[in-house]
């Protein structure tokens, strides 16, 4: 990478000691006592896989091998522009660097404000000059739209996914459901009445922390069920992790944690969270005995029903190009993953 440091700009003659402070990068070591000031910028960023809690939980039960290396780019006093949540991977032949979460989080990166992921990159540079010759590469993984990442990191793109989204805006169901096609129309109203028609239906929104495990078995069994049992999403090897970080999000307000029952037996979960204004579907699952009846398309639409009831942003459905997030959204942006090698 080439990189014009904070120190050197700061020796720039041009800047005559004037204008505003220049920034400064700060190593975190103690990421406990940086809490407050993680938090507050993760919401301003909008992202849920930038919080303290996704992190926090994420070292604790999903990194492996490996060390955090967090910076943080600050002007002045003031609160920090930007955070890079950082974590080195070392093996015999490559010392790999990238972002907190990864393998987990489908949005990562820089934690910025919108608008301001250009200065991120700069000091990401500058991280990196300064962490030098301990890593190789940095793989950037999950870098969301739409910021011109490609164009501000000097790396070589090696994947693109699109993240579906359905803008609510302050629309009503009603005209989103008219919006859409005759066929989706048909299901979205169909589906639901024909399977009430027939048995007892009944929604159900984990709330109990003291339930909260034994909901989280449930949906670990729905989505075993549906994708396997090894499934990488929700399988055995990061089910500690997803305990955890659901305990917090409940706790904090975040944690939406749907079941579909029919005739007192769960059939269908739902498993995402509430964060910034919007829904975020993450993942799900669905016993295949109820294939025919639809089950998880059941769900879905009655989750983002509640989303535009209760009047948030947007609904985002997340990494994937499945055919059903299709159906229902009617904006995608562009997830990027790069390599950045040393040098």
């Amino acid at each position: 990478m080439s990189a014009v440091s904070a120190e050197a700009r700061a020796r720039d003659p041009r800047s005559g000691g004037h204008g505003p402070p220049t920034p400064t990068l700060e190593h975190w070591d103690d990421l406990d006592a940086r809490r407050d000031e993680w938090s507050a910028l993760a919401i301003e960023a909008g992202n849920l896989f930038a919080t303290w809690e996704w992190a926090d939980a994420w070292r604790r039960h999903a990194g492996g091998g490996g060390a955090p290396q967090v910076f943080a780019i600050r002007d002045g006093d003031g609160p920090p522009a930007a955070i890079l949540p950082l974590w080195l991977a070392t093996s015999r032949r490559l010392r790999l660097v990238r972002f907190i979460g990864h393998g987990a989080g489908d949005h990562l990166g820089p934690i910025c404000a919108p608008g301001a992921e250009a200065a991120a990159v700069r000091g990401l540079e500058h991280a990196m000059a300064k962490f030098a010759p301990g890593w190789d590469i940095l793989l950037a993984e999950n870098l969301p739209g739409p910021a011109p990442w490609e164009k501000m990191l000097a790396g070589r793109a090696l994947r693109r996914e699109v993240s579906p989204n359905v803008p609510i805006d302050g629309r009503s169901w009603d005209e989103y459901v008219t919006s859409r096609s005759p066929k989706l129309r048909r299901d979205i109203r169909g589906h639901e009445r024909r399977l009430a028609r027939d048995h007892i239906v009944r929604y159900r929104l984990a709330e109990q922390p003291e339930r909260l495990q034994r909901d989280l078995d449930v949906l670990f069994s729905l989505h075993a069920m549906r994708w396997g049992p090894e499934s990488r999403a929700l399988g055995p090897a990061r089910r500690a992790f997803h305990g955890d970080f659901a305990a917090r999000a409940l706790e904090r307000g975040w944690l939406r944690l749907w079941f579909l029952e029919v005739d007192g037996s769960p059939v269908a979960a739902w498993y995402g969270f509430r964060f910034a204004g919007a829904e975020w579907f993450y993942q799900g699952g669905r016993d295949p005995a109820w294939e025919a009846a639809s089950v998880g398309s059941v769900l879905l639409v009655h989750t983002l029903r509640e989303a535009f009831q209760d009047g948030l942003r947007e609904y985002k459905m997340l990494r994937g190009d499945e055919a059903y997030k299709g159906r229902f959204a009617s904006e995608a942006r562009e997830v990027l993953t790069m390599a950045i090698g040393r040098g």
